[in-house]
This record gives C-alpha cells, structure tokens and sequence, in this order.
C-alpha cells in the first residue's frame, strides 16, 4: 500500500499540539531555508539536463525529503533551470555553465530533513571548487503561531 502525502509528511509547518510555553527559539520554527552558490563547477555537468535531475533526485532522498514532481528546462545555447517540488517544500537551481556558477535553493519544512545534506551532495556532483551556503530557520509569524492551525 503507498502511504497517503500526509503520512509522508504530517502537518508540514502547523503549530504543535504541545500546549508547553517554553520559549525554545525552536519551537516555533517553520523549517529551514539553504542558499547554496556553487563556483568554478565543471560547465559540462552545469549544461547536462539529464545529469542535473539525477543529481537533484539524489540530493532530495539524502535530505530526507520527499519528490513530488521535478521539472527542468535547458536554454539554448547552454543554462540549466530545474525545480523539484517536495512535500516539504522545494529545491531549485539555475546554471551559467559559461561562468561555472550555479544557484540553489532549498527549503524545507519540519525538523525530519536535512537541507544541508541536499547542499553537500550537489557540491559534489558539480564538482564545485568553490563554495558559500547560508542557511537561516524560517519562523512561524506569532499570529499564526498562537493558534492551531488544521488541514482543510
């Protein structure tokens, strides 16, 4: 039997049923947020569709996210834009093989994934000599925060 979406990822981003007031700076967290720039990367593997997708597949299963849908497109002359919509969120990256640049983006939510590990494994398949990650926990406003929210 294939599990349902929300048993794959329960109430991604909603209030805890915790009625415990602590003022964990944790516990309000949506989830985390990764910006990834990559620099001198091989320009052949940045122009490679097929290669990107295998790569972003892999980069979304070590994060312990879950694929819903990947879509990508190539540009003529060269340039790869690709985004993998998650249960948690989302991976995106957009490639300038000419520089050997590329740009990610990855969210997500809940605090069962790991969106560095999604970060590391594209370092590594693009062959990065270089690198900068920024990652920062988005919060949940404190008007919603306050309230239980359900699914509809």
């Amino acid at each position: 039997m294939v599990p349902s979406l929300a048993e794959l990822h329960p109430n991604p981003g909603w209030a805890s049923t915790n009625t415990n007031t602590s003022s964990d700076a944790n516990s309000d967290a949506v989830g985390k947020h990764c910006i990834l720039e990559l620099y001198h990367c091989r320009a052949d593997r940045l122009d490679d569709e097929a290669f990107l997708r295998s790569s972003i597949t892999q980069a979304v299963q070590q994060a312990g996210a879950t694929l819903l849908q990947l879509i990508s497109h190539r540009f003529s002359p060269q340039g790869v834009t690709a985004l993998a919509l998650l249960a948690e969120s989302h991976l995106s990256i957009h490639t300038w093989p000419e520089s050997g640049y590329a740009a990610v983006d990855v969210f997500t939510c809940g605090d069962h994934t790991m969106p560095e590990r999604a970060c590391r494994r594209l370092i590594a398949d693009l062959e990065a000599a270089d690198h900068r990650l920024s990652s920062f926990r988005r919060q949940t406003p404190q008007a919603l925060g306050d309230q239980e929210r359900l699914p509809h």
